[in-house]
Formats: structure tokens, C-alpha cells, sequence
């Protein structure tokens, strides 16, 4: 039979005619016609308590099957239509199902075929999903399994507001997905569910379908070293995983020792040998196997770490270095298949360009457990995600790459050189690098990080005439990140060693000349740009003389954008600015932060800035006087900055959402 338009080959099984299995009685109730209002609501009621005392007693299947039919067929056709009425069918079958075990497979699935049209408009009760699951993996190309329960789980990924108050819809939908993962079109098939559930049009009409789906995934990931993570002792539970494993508790051994769990005899022998390396210690259960190899050479790196007094965050317990263990996670074949399929989901969620804000958000906490983090095949495959997330130019996407909240790692650290799951020689990193310089993270923090944690494999991609790495060398040299003389000397040797690096560093040192020139004391303390003036006129002027004692510059009714930042930063005197009616913008504003920290009187009036560029301005402690007449500030940011601004006197709001 053909599944979204794919052809796939199904059970069949010893099946008496459809007709006799299908056929659902419509006739009207013979009790009369023109019963009263009271008695119409009392009907359906006494019906449903004459059904469940029929079927709590079964003696036939055949006649039992026929009183779910009728029953169904009195549900669906009572005048009184509530969640009691329709739901009551489904309990009664549940607890039939659960009380009788010993039913064939035929009559499995003629008892799911009756109650199918009740599954249009109510979600299964939690028993009968425990038998839908059962149905799945015991017969995956059941024609029951595409026929009836495919409108069933795309209703509950529609409609389902949460799956922790519903767990076991999570684990049907989670199972029928493996079904359709079984059948022998395989992926295609589960592909094309899931372009079902987004629709035609390049935006998904129903919200709850992202969501849902990312949730099912998380959960069979999870599942998939569930088994092994039980096992160990003091393992963090999901939630503390999802935290950075910074939850307290009475012991706080390093990742390799949670991971082996190792005898005290294997313990001595590591605090007293020094030179022979250590038999591997191999952990292995039914689904998962684990191998972690030791030197001598790690005993300095696990004493430290054991008599630390906090548990390491989540990347700094993968981040061990190669020479003090190999760990490599193995998974069993149906843990292997279950992986495959749903990382195979979560790369297509992310080929949406209406789901990738939504998908990125969700996965930015790193919600997997950290022995997934850990196995190579899971980081490999995921990187189709992150490289999709690096690849788009919005900021809502690709700036969920760094850390969700400041002292927290984020996937930018975990696939950056170093990182446990970075597997080239920097590909990735340096285009994350790329799109984060591109947009608002062209600032100095940025670049400190750079400096302190990477400034090794910037180096060497640019070494390698990586472009991107050459200009971040360029920007540490030119906002004077690196203080260490013999460290700005390397940097650039390596700059002069290739041909765009050789360029851009003469373009740099051309700059500092203009620079030196531009900020020598002397020339005007006040200036004013005529009206229409542009960005480019702005940097004429300022190239063509010393501006070190400028102290007060109006660009009132010009037309400078977020552009003329990069001029305005090198005026060290700047006390007073007017940007008045011009389209300066909210990254600007954050350039303006970090290096014009000595300003005291700034005008926004009438400028496109909104709260995201505007929090910046809380870094400004010299702000006296702040002009945002006219803006898109909203009363939340400004109690902010009167917060974080002590020093401001004079606040115009007139026309925003503050006033």
C-alpha cells in the first residue's frame, strides 16, 4: 500500500473480510422517539454502565467485539457530546485489554479498528497507549499501525500541550515512529510523516508540532543510554544534566571515574604505579559498552580534579585530554537504530527555515546526557544541526550557539578545537566564528574569550589563510585584546605568513597610523555635520584632521546609521553625542558600549533603537543625560538602566511605551 506517496509492504495476516471488521452499526435507538431533555442525557450514561458491565464479564470475543462496536457507534452518535461520553469507550477497552492478556493478534487489532473513530477526537487513555506501544513493537508493518494510529499521533502532535503530564503519549508516538522506521522504505517513510506534520506552505500552521516532536526525540536519545546511566552509581539524573551537573551531591568523582566505578585495589594501584600503563577497564551492559584506557600520566590531572569542591560543569568533564583517557561508547543494535532515527529527525526539523528559530532555542541548554556527548557517532551526526544553526544569519538562530546563560558552555565550546566533539581540523568552529563576528558579537568579551580559550586554534587556522580567523588576529591586535608583547610578536609572524593575512595587517597598520593621527591633542572641541550627511562623509572628516580634543559631536538630522560606530569609538575625548533623527540603530549602540564608556550626555530621539540595543547602554556608568523620546523603549528597560545608571540625572521617554 502507498503511505505518503511511498510504497510499503505491510502484514497482512489471516484477516476475515474487511466489511465483517469494519462495519460500524448506525441504526437509531429503538427506545422511541421524543424523549425529554433529562431522559436524552440519562441515556448515554445508563448505555455506557450497561456496556462496562457487559464487557467486565467476556465470554465470546466475537460477541464482545460487537458490544465495543455498538458502543463506539452510541458515543459517536449521543445527542449529549462531552469528554465523559467519549472517553468512557476507551477506558472500558482499556481495562479490558489489561485484564486480558492472552488475546490473539487478530483480535488485537479487530478491537483497535472498532474503536478507531472515537481516536479522531480523544487522545488514548494511559493503558491503551501501553497496548498501542506493544502493537507497535511486536508488528510494525501492521496495517493497523498506518491506517489507525497514524491520525492518532498527528493529532497528538497537533493538540498536546504537555508531555510530562502525558508521558505515555510521549512513548506511543515515540514507538509508532520506530514502526514506520521498520518498514522497508525505512527513513523515507518517517520523512515524509514529518513534512506531513509541517504542511505544503513554508510556515507550520500548528505550533505545538515543533515542540512536541523535539521532545520525543529528546526522550528516545535519552533512552537509547538510559540502561547504562541507571546502572552506575551516582549518576546525575536528566535534570541535573540539563543543569550542567552542578548539583551538589555526597561524592564528586571525575567523568572516567563515575564512568568505570573502579575497585579500591584498582585505586591503589593508581596512586602507587608510575610508569606501566593500566589494564583497560570495560563496562558493559546489554545496550551499551564502555572502554576508558589510563596512563600514569593521568593520575596528576585525577587527583586535582577529585579534591575539587564542585562537580565540573558538563563540557569540562568531556574535555579530558587524549593522553589521560579514550573513552568510546558502543551501543546495541536496536539502541543504534533507535539513535540513528531520531538524530536523523532532529536534522530535518532543522532544514525548516520556519522551525530552526524554535529548534535552535530548544537545544541551546545542550539538553542530552553527557554519555551522549560523548559518543562519537551521536556528536557526528549532530553536527548537521550545528552546522545549519552556524549557516543561518539570523541572531535568534545562530546565537543560540554560544552558552544559554554567562559561566555555562554552549555548542560554540563543544565543537570548537579542543572540544569532545569537534572531528575536523576547525571547519566548523571558524564558521561559527564567521556568523557570530558578523552580527551584534563583534565586541571586545567576544573576542577576550577568543583570546583566553582559543587564541591556540585561531592561530592556526589562520596560519592555514582562513579569512575569517585572519581578520579576528586583526580585530585582538587592533582593540588591543592581547597584552603580552611575545604573544602580539606571534600573531604577527602568523598574520605575515600568508598572503590575505600579509594585506589585512597592512591595512591594520594604516589604520593605527590614521588612528595616532585622528587622536593627536589639537583641532575643534565642538562639531557639527550638516544635515544629510552620510557615513562616508562622516569618515572623510574625521580622516582629515586631529580630533583628540573633540568633546561634543552632533549628527542631528544627518543620515548616519550603526555603520559610523566604528569612527565614533576612536575619538577618546567624546563626552557629548547627538544622534537625533538619524537611523543609527541598536548595534551601534552596543559598539558605542563597550568603548565610549566615558559619555555623559547621549540623544536617541527619534532613532530606530529598541530594547536590545538600549540594555547595552547599562555598561555607560557616566550617562548623566539620555534622550529616548520617540523610541521603542519599553518600560521594563528603562527601570533597568535607572537601576544600573547612578549617575543619570536628565531622562527623556516622552512617546514610548515607558512614559
Amino acid at each position: 500500500m502507498s503511505l505518503f506517496g511511498i510504497e510499503v509492504s505491510l502484514y497482512q495476516g489471516e484477516r476475515k473480510q474487511p466489511d465483517a471488521v469494519l462495519c460500524i452499526s448506525r441504526e437509531p435507538d429503538s427506545l422511541g422517539a421524543g424523549p425529554s431533555l433529562v431522559a436524552e442525557e440519562e441515556q448515554p450514561l445508563k448505555k455506557i454502565y450497561k456496556y462496562k458491565k457487559v464487557l467486565s464479564n467476556p465470554s465470546r470475543w466475537e460477541v464482545v467485539l460487537k458490544e465495543i462496536r455498538t458502543l463506539v457507534d452510541m458515543a459517536l452518535t449521543s445527542p449529549l457530546q462531552d469528554d465523559s461520553i467519549n472517553q468512557a469507550p476507551l477506558e472500558i477497552v482499556s481495562k479490558l485489554l489489561s485484564e486480558n492478556t492472552n488475546l490473539t493478534t487478530q483480535e488485537h487489532e479487530n478491537i483497535i479498528v472498532a474503536i478507531a473513530p472515537l481516536l479522531e477526537n480523544n487522545h488514548p487513555p494511559p493503558d491503551l497507549c501501553e497496548f498501542f506501544c506493544k502493537h507497535c513493537r511486536e508488528r510494525p508493518r501492521s496495517m493497523v499501525v498506518i491506517e489507525v494510529f497514524t491520525p492518532v499521533v498527528q493529532r497528538i502532535l497537533k493538540h498536546n500541550m504537555d508531555f510530562g503530564k502525558c508521558p505515555r503519549l510521549r512513548l506511543f508516538t515515540q514507538e509508532y515512529i520506530l514502526a514506520l522506521n521498520e518498514l522497508n522504505a525505512g527513513m523515507e517513510v518517517v520523512k515524509k510523516f514529518v513534512q506531513s506534520m509541517h504542511g505544503p506552505t513554508g510556515h507550520c500552521p500548528h505550533p505545538r508540532v515543533l515542540p512536541n516532536l523535539v521532545a520525543v526525540c529528546l526522550a528516545a536519545i535519552y533512552s537509547c543510554y538510559e540502561e547504562f546511566i541507571n546502572s552506575r552509581d551516582n549518576s546525575p539524573s536528566l535534570k541535573e544534566i540539563r543543569n550542567g551537573c552542578q548539583q551538589p551531591c555526597d561524592r564528586k568523582p571525575t567523568l572516567p571515574l563515575r564512568l568505570l566505578h573502579p575497585s579500591p585495589d584498582l585505586v591503589s594501584q593508581e596512586a602507587t604505579l608510575s610508569e606501566a600503563r593500566l589494564k583497560s577497564v570495560v563496562v558493559a551492559s546489554s545496550e551499551i559498552h564502555v572502554e576508558v584506557e589510563h596512563t600514569s600520566t593521568a593520575k596528576p590531572a585525577l587527583t586535582a580534579s577529585a579534591g575539587n569542591d564542585s562537580e565540573p560543569n558538563l563540557i569540562d568533564c568531556l574535555m579530558v585530554s587524549p593522553a589521560c583517557s579514550t573513552m568510546s561508547i558502543e551501543l546495541g543494535p536496536q539502541a543504534d537504530r533507535t539513535l540513528g532515527c531520531y538524530v536523523e529527525i532532529l536534522k530535518l526539523l532543522s532544514d525548516y527555515d520556519d522551525w530552526r528559530p524554535s529548534l535552535a532555542s530548544l537545544l541551546q541548554p545542550i539538553p542530552f546526557p553527557k554519555e551522549a556527548l560523548a559518543h562519537e557517532k551521536f556528536t557526528k551526526e549532530l553536527k548537521y544541526v550545528i552546522q545549519r544553526f552556524a549557516e543561518d544569519p539570523r541572531q535568534e538562530v545562530h546565537s543560540c550557539l554560544l552558552s544559554v546563560r554567562a559561566g555555562k558552555d554552549g555548542w560554540f565550546q563543544l565543537y570548537s578545537p579542543g572540544g569532545v566533539a569537534c572531528d575536523d581540523d576547525g571547519e566548523l568552529f571558524a564558521s561559527m566564528v564567521h556568523i557570530l563576528m558578523g552580527s551584534c558579537y563583534k565586541t571586545k568579551k567576544f573576542l577576550l574569550s577568543l583570546a583566553e580559550n582559543k587564541l591556540g586554534p585561531c592561530m592556526l587556522l589562520a596560519l592555514r589563510g582562513n579569512q575569517t580567523m585572519v581578520e579576528i588576529l586583526c580585530l585582538m591586535l587592533e582593540y588591543n585584546i592581547i597584552d603580552n608583547n611575545d604573544t602580539q610578536l606571534q600573531i604577527i609572524s602568523t598574520l605575515e605568513s600568508t598572503g590575505v593575512g600579509k594585506r589585512m595587517y597592512e591595512q591594520l597598520c594604516d589604520r593605527q597610523r590614521e588612528l595616532k593621527e585622528l587622536q593627536r591633542k589639537g583641532g575643534p572641541t565642538r562639531l557639527t555635520l550638516p544635515s544629510k550627511s552620510t557615513d562616508a562623509d562622516l569618515a572623510r572628516l574625521l580622516s582629515s584632521g586631529s580630533f583628540g580634543n573633540l568633546e561634543n559631536l552632533s549628527l542631528a538630522f544627518t543620515n548616519v546609521t550603526s555603520a559610523c560606530a566604528e569612527h565614533l569609538i576612536k575619538l577618546p575625548s567624546l563626552k557629548q553625542l547627538n544622534l537625533w533623527s538619524t537611523q543609527f540603530g541598536d548595534a551601534g549602540l552596543r559598539l558605542l558600549s563597550e568603548h565610549l564608556t566615558m559619555l555623559q550626555v547621549l540623544n536617541l530621539c527619534e532613532t530606530p533603537v529598541t530594547d536590545a540595543g538600549l540594555l547595552a547602554l547599562s555598561s555607560m556608568k557616566s550617562l548623566c543625560s539620555l534622550n529616548m523620546n520617540s523610541t521603542k523603549l519599553s518600560a521594563d528597560t528603562y527601570e533597568d538602566l535607572k537601576a544600573k545608571l547612578p549617575n543619570l540625572k536628565e531622562v527623556d521617554v516622552r512617546y514610548t511605551e515607558a512614559w
